[in-house]
């Protein structure tokens, strides 16, 4: 359920096209899911306060009221960081594309999707390579009346698993809300 939730967490391929506008500076990316869907682009929609990007670090990084979304998901946070690499066209080698290595969202972050469901934290990563999301400082998932939170979780969305972890000072805490009838 958790995994699920998150599923479509920033998917893997990344298409750049920084489009700004003031006062708050927005970014169009494009993402291709790998192996479906006829390479149908997506776009993911960034707005924040400030963007900087650094091509020598290889970053994009948004600041104050990052308002990340997608067709079937919306993220707040203060602060994302984009981590990319850059890679040639098999057909064009003249032409770049570039890929998200992490993306990295930190302050208040907040993840809603349209079908319901939602995660808090101080701090989530996402992992390309691993397809994995890490959710730290006082993360909780919630799904209609279920909810779990730990010190960590942990979405391995290849796997469709989540591995939630706690702390001496913060336990594992599930709450799994009675059903009636079939879900």
């Amino acid at each position: 359920m958790i995994t699920l939730f998150l599923r479509t967490f920033l998917m893997p391929v990344l298409f750049f096209l920084p489009v700004l506008t003031l006062p708050a500076f927005s970014a169009d990316f494009k993402f291709i899911k790998e192996g479906g869907g006829g390479g149908k682009e997506e776009p993911l929609v960034i707005k924040s306060n400030t963007l900087e990007i650094d091509n020598e670090k290889k970053t994009v990084t948004f600041t104050g009221n990052v308002d990340a979304r997608k067709d079937d998901w919306i993220m707040n946070c203060n602060q994302m960081i984009l981590f990319y690499n850059k890679q040639f066209e098999k057909d064009d080698p003249e032409k770049e594309k570039l890929r998200v290595d992490k993306i990295v969202a930190k302050g208040s972050v907040q993840v809603r999707r349209t079908l319901g469901g939602e995660a808090t934290a101080e701090e989530a990563i996402y992992y390309e390579a691993d397809e994995k999301v890490v959710l730290t400082g006082k993360p909780v998932v919630k799904q209609g009346d279920d909810l779990v939170e730990g010190s960590k979780i942990t979405l391995f969305l290849k796997e469709n698993r989540s591995v939630v972890e706690g702390s001496e000072e913060n336990k594992v805490r599930a709450v799994i809300a009675p059903r009636s009838g079939q879900r």
